[in-house]
């Protein structure tokens, strides 16, 4: 049966309402005082991106920068040397690279199998905070990231693109997303850029909606360390596709919405699947556990649901997974 939309309203208030304390810092490569300035400090939301920052970082730190008449889009943000893409949410960033222990979910009772219950915390994460980053305005790593423009079309197309994939997957065609009017994909991103949750559902409802078209697969996207990685031959099927990202492995593949027994897929035969190495078992996080959010998700959660209530905004499940032992 279908979850009750008031529930899934209730978790996705959660999820929006999720932030993290930064502590963002100027690269002392970039900074002419002999001693550090003063570091920027905001409670940042987990679905927002970092990149929206770039504007008030600079107007905080033009009078320490050793070359003032650097632009603001110029620069870019660093944990513990490792550059941070610009097209990953706060929160997935913070998942992935912090090293934070996720909340347990399943003890709080928030998803169960067929049903979304109870609540997730205002803020999922914890491990040490506030998180302290670096922000650099010389040395750009052009091998690791994409350099942002003035006028923010960079970002812009990355997250157009990202929904357009997304809706393909959904969908088997993008037909939905791009017959929106420039009038509602303009507030599609205004509701992201302002972290609006009420305008961002009045536009991702009509892509989660699409008249005449069957939901055929969940847009899902799976964050490996490295550490973990497998030979590809040994755990990921032939549809699934990989990026390195950093540290990070990136898998994606099909995921449909009902498994061949018509029952509904949930995120642990999903991940089964497509990562039977990593999780041999469907029901039981055994040697990895998988987070969203900042917080460690039961394996029998129903991945339609999941997808209603707490994907990002760009339309796909950014799963982290946390080997165990």
């Amino acid at each position: 049966m279908p979850v009750p939309s008031e529930r899934i309203a209730n978790l996705q208030t959660k999820i929006w309402s999720g932030s993290l304390p930064l502590e963002i810092r100027l690269a002392a490569a970039d900074c002419r005082t002999y001693d550090q300035s003063e570091p920027y400090i905001i409670q940042y939301p987990r679905l927002s991106y970092l990149a929206f920052l770039l504007p008030r970082l600079y107007s905080f730190f033009a009078t320490s920068l050793i070359h003032p008449d650097i632009s603001a889009p110029e620069a870019w943000l660093s944990f513990e040397d490792v550059p941070l893409k610009w097209n990953h949410a706060a929160g997935l960033l913070y998942d992935l690279y912090s090293g934070a222990d996720p909340v347990n979910v399943e003890r709080l009772g928030v998803i169960q199998s067929s049903s979304l219950h109870g609540q997730i915390p205002s803020t999922v994460s914890s491990g040490p905070l506030p998180w302290r980053l670096t922000v650099h305005y010389s040395d750009f790593p052009h091998d690791q990231l994409i350099q942002l423009d003035l006028d923010g079309r960079t970002m812009l197309d990355a997250f157009i693109n990202a929904v357009k994939e997304a809706d393909f997957i959904r969908n088997g065609t993008a037909r939905t997303v791009m017959s929106l009017s420039k009038e509602d994909s303009d507030r599609l991103w205004l509701a992201v850029r302002t972290h609006d949750r009420t305008l961002f559902n009045s536009m991702n409802t009509k892509l989660l909606n699409p008249p005449g078209l069957e939901l055929r697969h969940v847009p899902i996207k799976v964050y490996l360390p490295t550490s973990a990685s497998q030979p590809a031959s040994d755990t990921i099927p032939e549809e699934t596709t990989m990026a390195t990202a950093g540290h990070i492995r990136v898998v994606q593949f099909l995921a449909p919405l009902l498994l061949p027994s018509k029952h509904p897929q949930t995120l642990g035969t999903a991940l089964n699947t497509a990562l039977p190495t990593i999780f041999p078992s469907r029901r039981n996080p055994l040697l990895a556990q998988p987070v969203l959010h900042g917080a460690a998700v039961p394996m029998v959660a129903n991945l339609e649901e999941l997808s209603r209530a707490v994907a990002y905004t760009d339309g796909f499940l950014h799963v982290a997974i946390v080997m165990l032992g």
